[in-house]
């Protein structure tokens, strides 16, 4: 999309200024004139801080929430597809929706479906909500498909949140014993050092290991700091873009005693509901797995789901993938091949999303029970050998003197 900058008046009068953005000049006119603002100047921008204006910029889950339930309520009230876009566009607080809803609010007038419009704003409308939008256009349920949509992010926002802040608290509290164990070394022990050194006392080997360390740190804290930017900045990097790393990552934190449980969990959570809510809203089973593989945000998961779209296009069954999988257990598999057999396979997915969503939130409590004291019996433990370094040689002069 190009950006364009404007100068117009508005309903009452007023001098506006601004920025929009929009394939065409012709677009932008007409997504002004929605906005209510009557272009007396527009003129295609060339600044790099316009055309990067929204690079960092995203949809918060809960305004996407919020808007998928407005729209479901306002075309069941029959309010057109149109008006109802429009509305939502002027009164959403995200700028990105905001100026994307305008814009597809624009391709409507000009006779193109919602969905298609929506496909072209990819950053702001997912995959899975632009197939489960066409599928509702085109079985007129458009607005069940709304509330459908709007109820499945919110449940995939809070199963992301709370896993995100299980697997982060540990992080959190390790990084805090780092700076707490580098502090003791940059301040508390050298003064120890020094007066060791003035009484020439025969230290024990804990001591000398500490006071080994505080001297390594002291010299070269940069030169570890740096190794430690390095290898995130790497990390992350290779993460991104080397597949078979990405791979390989996500198998071995599933394989992680406890932490990859509920990874685990968590992506058939996510798997089964997006399943079952393509399914409930009629888009076909093959274009259904096509879209999960992308979404699922696990490529060990995402792997069997592409097994089991290629069983299916061989005649097999969606089940059997599953069962020869590792990552499901036998109640997932099974379940799925009830689904199959009885055509209520949308029902059993459901039933197993709900099922792992409820043992996530179960070991996310208890994991948060066990993590806090955990970690500070760590911080006590290290904290406690420092000290004990420092104290055994005290009390020796302590006898000598």
């Amino acid at each position: 999309m190009k950006t364009f900058r404007y100068t117009g008046r508005n309903m009452e009068g007023v001098l506006k200024k601004g920025v929009i953005q929009a394939d065409t000049q012709g677009k932008a006119i007409e997504l002004l004139r929605t906005k209510g603002i009557n272009p007396r100047e527009i003129l295609e921008s060339n600044s790099i801080f316009h055309k990067n204006i929204t690079l960092f910029e995203s949809v918060k889950n809960q305004d996407f929430v919020i808007f998928c339930r407005q729209f479901a309520t306002l075309v069941r009230a029959g309010v057109s597809i149109v008006e109802s876009t429009g509305i939502l566009a002027a009164q959403t607080p995200s700028k990105l929706l905001k100026n994307s809803l305008f814009a597809v609010e624009a391709d409507i007038r000009e006779g193109i479906p919602f969905s298609d419009a929506a496909n072209k704003h990819k950053k702001v409308f997912p995959p899975l909500f632009v197939n489960m939008i066409r599928a509702g256009e085109l079985t007129g349920s458009l607005d069940e498909t709304l509330e459908r949509l709007a109820a499945y992010y919110e449940k995939q926002f809070t199963l992301k949140k709370k896993v995100q802040s299980t697997m982060m608290y540990p992080a959190v509290l390790l990084v805090v014993i780092v700076i707490v164990v580098i502090g003791l070394m940059l301040t508390v022990v050298p003064q120890f050092a020094t007066m060791f050194e003035d009484f020439g006392a025969e230290l024990p080997a804990i001591t000398l290991f500490v006071l080994a360390l505080s001297d390594l740190i002291q010299q070269f804290w940069w030169l570890g700091l740096l190794l430690v930017i390095g290898l995130v900045v790497t990390f992350v990097y290779i993460y991104k873009n080397n597949s078979l790393f990405n791979y390989n990552v996500n198998l071995i934190l599933l394989r992680v005693p406890v932490f990859g449980k509920l990874l685990q969990k968590s992506a058939i959570a996510r798997m089964t509901r997006t399943l079952s809510s393509l399914f409930s809203s009629s888009v076909p089973i093959l274009q259904a797995l096509t879209i999960v593989e992308k979404v699922v945000g696990n490529p060990v998961v995402g792997k069997v789901v592409l097994d089991s779209r290629t069983s299916l296009e061989q005649g097999g069954t969606l089940s059997e993938p599953l069962r020869k999988s590792w990552i499901f257990p036998p109640l997932v598999h099974q379940m799925t091949a009830i689904g199959e057999k009885t055509g209520s396979l949308d029902y059993m997915l459901e039933k197993i999303a709900d099922f792992y969503e409820a043992d996530v939130d179960r070991t996310v409590d208890t994991l948060k029970g066990l993590i806090e004291p955990l970690m500070i019996v760590i911080l006590a433990g290290v904290v406690g050998m420092i000290v004990l370094s420092i104290m055994v040689p005290m009390f020796s002069l302590f006898e000598q003197i």
